[in-house]
């Protein structure tokens, strides 16, 4: 699969101009000669035009090599003057041999071409007599012009009643390709790419700018050891790849490698993407979606990014850098990481551009979690959550790939220079995630967890995470507890329609350090707390085990509760004590004596919409 979209994308790059085609060059050509089904010439199309003397000239056009004489046929394919493809010349015997040399090389190349145009020129060359060319009047009216020379190219017209050259048609261009790849090499065998029967590549191709790998390239395919040969065959005999198809593949792998617009870094692996039509826009469009770049000359913002994944996701061609982006085109994801001398590949995925939007879109969408009104980030890019995973430096997450990189390897305790195994595979196992709508890895969430109790602090970054971890894994799984996490995984807070004791705990937990943090306030000195609070005492231990710290902070909260009091602020002990009740109201003061993981997630989640939601009303007041 992977081979056959490189293949492909080596062809739309080569019908781009953007890649050089081997076996093809530039010739001047000056006549178009017109056939119909049956071969029969139809008319001598001038294709170079007239200049101002009336004298016409050439046009240039890309076609098949130049071929050497040798003993059997000098002819070249396609194309050729008078005396190879009519047989006109004026030394009769050089001449009958030149144009039994052009007869078999268009034979012996088109004799498995199906379209209707290689048959028409089989069927042109089979019914052509020189001797008679005199007499047809299409050919006798510039016989003179075309005895002079000037190089002649065959055309038709197609199912449209447009003209078409030969050389334009797919299937007698890969009937070229297939056949200069092959001369000079008599094994042939079943391509396992192409399917074709065609000479074999015994060695492939190098691969050169992968990141990590060897300076000179590293290899895709290739077989150097006993133990991975089978019944005696050597090298690539084992996986049959033709020649053309092994050149196919490594010159768009190298190509793309060493463009911008088709690769980017994923920790250690090298990303590389490109659609089915080889247009850069597209990789510009996922950079951008997967927050890993953009267009560089025209910043996009989040308002624009989502209007486009909205179209695309919807099913409607979106321009993206003024290039029209068809939702229905095949777009390829390959990861490439060096192993030794050779290229390992880590994932490789495909799917049609709207369907890796949708994904994506859900992917934001269980994300989608109430911010505060500091974080001004509309969404949240991969690197983003993968920087809730490891240390903060300086009290802040990694806010780059390349940072995020770095404070991995500092993490590392056995391997200083190298990031954890874990980490790579997490990255990887995250990006699968994103674009293909399967369950997040489980990594992602047992680090968010490990990070919160070392922190003790839940932003919004890790609350979304837990959000989106229990309601794909969870919800979307119908495992224990289903119906009741779905009830609590909104956006905002949900106070009426669940009693869900881990949430309602969450909640609670939530009101009494904000109680605690009032209680201790120091007339307008927003910034006096006490020594030690209830969150750096108690966080870790009420969402492991609430029935051991629950039953201390809520009679803790008494003691908060009258000190308001003494301090004349009993509007506000009202106020924090209704909340208390409406949350205890629904169990009473009896604790569970343990939460599982995901339950601990669940008290998270309720913790933070809390908050949340009386910050929220706090700056409602402040700003009243």
């Amino acid at each position: 699969m992977i081979l056959q979209a490189l293949v492909r994308c080596y062809e739309a790059l080569a019908e781009r101009g953007e890649l050089e085609k081997p076996g093809w060059s530039p010739v001047k050509v000056s006549w178009g000669l017109e056939l119909d089904a049956d071969g029969q010439v139809k008319s001598l199309l001038p294709l170079g035009g007239m200049d101002s003397k009336s004298k016409q000239f050439s046009r240039t056009m890309t076609l098949p090599n130049k071929l050497k004489s040798t003993s059997r046929a000098s002819s070249n394919f396609l194309w050729d003057n008078s005396e190879y493809i009519l047989g006109l010349g004026k030394k009769e015997n050089t001449t009958e041999k030149n144009f039994q040399a052009c007869v078999w090389r268009h034979q012996e190349i088109l004799k498995d071409v199906k379209h209707p145009f290689a048959q028409a020129i089989v069927n042109f060359f089979d019914g052509w007599k020189p001797e008679n060319s005199f007499e047809n009047p299409i050919i006798k009216t510039n016989i003179k012009e075309l005895i002079k020379g000037g190089n002649i190219v065959f055309v038709m017209e197609d199912s449209n009643g447009e003209l078409q050259f030969a050389h334009d048609v797919p299937e007698i261009r890969r009937a070229w390709d297939e056949t200069y790849i092959s001369m000079g090499n008599e094994e042939v065998g079943r391509c396992l790419v192409t399917g074709e029967k065609t000479p074999i590549a015994i060695l492939h191709p190098s691969i050169s700018g992968v990141y990590g790998a060897k300076s000179f390239g590293a290899l895709l395919v290739s077989f150097n050891m006993e133990a991975s040969e089978s019944y005696g065959k050597e090298q690539g005999r084992n996986a049959p790849v033709g020649k053309y198809a092994a050149f196919a593949y490594g010159a768009a792998l190298n190509y793309m490698v060493g463009h911008a617009d088709f690769h980017g870094r994923l920790g250690d692996t090298t990303l590389v993407y490109w659609a089915e039509d080889a247009e850069p826009a597209y990789g510009s469009a996922f950079m951008a979606m997967m927050g890993m770049g953009g267009e560089d000359k025209n910043e996009i913002t989040q308002k624009e990014l989502s209007s486009v994944l909205t179209a695309l996701c919807d099913g409607r061609t979106v321009k993206w850098a003024n290039v029209p982006l068809n939702p229905k085109n095949r777009f390829y994801i390959l990861g490439l990481a060096p192993n030794a001398s050779r290229l390992s590949v880590r994932f490789f995925l495909q799917n049609s551009f709207d369907e890796f939007a949708q994904y994506y879109q859900k992917h934001q969408e269980d994300l989608d979690i109430v911010r505060p009104a500091f974080d001004e980030r509309e969404t949240l890019s991969m690197w983003a959550l993968l920087g809730e995973t490891v240390v903060k430096k300086n009290n802040k997450p990694p806010k780059s790939q390349r940072q995020l990189v770095e404070e991995i390897k500092e993490t590392a305790i056995k391997k200083p220079n190298k990031p954890p195994k874990f980490q790579r595979q997490l990255v990887e196992e995250m990006l699968n995630a994103i674009l293909t709508g399967s369950p997040y890895p489980s990594t992602l969430f047992t680090q968010v967890e490990i990070r919160i109790r070392a922190e003790k602090e839940i932003n919004r970054g890790k609350a979304a995470i837990i959000k989106a971890y229990l309601r794909r894994n969870v919800v979307e799984q119908q495992r224990k507890n289903a119906h009741v996490y779905e009830e609590v995984l909104g956006v905002e807070l949900n106070i009426s329609k669940t009693t869900y004791l881990p949430y309602r705990l969450g909640r609670l937990f939530a009101v009494l350090e904000a109680l605690q943090l009032e209680a201790f306030r120091d007339g307008n000195n927003k910034d006096s707390k006490p020594n030690t609070t209830i969150k750096d005492q108690f966080f870790s231990s009420a969402c492991a085990t609430p029935v051991v710290a629950f039953p201390m902070i809520v009679d803790r909260a008494q003691k908060y509760l009258r000190k308001l009091k003494a301090k004349n602020k009993e509007g506000l002990a009202r106020y924090y004590s209704s909340m208390m009740d409406e949350i205890i109201g629904n169990f009473g003061e009896s604790y569970p004596a343990h939460l599982s993981l995901e339950d601990q997630g669940i008290f998270q989640i309720g913790y933070y919409h809390q908050r949340q939601r009386m910050y929220a009303k706090k700056e409602e007041k402040d700003n009243g």
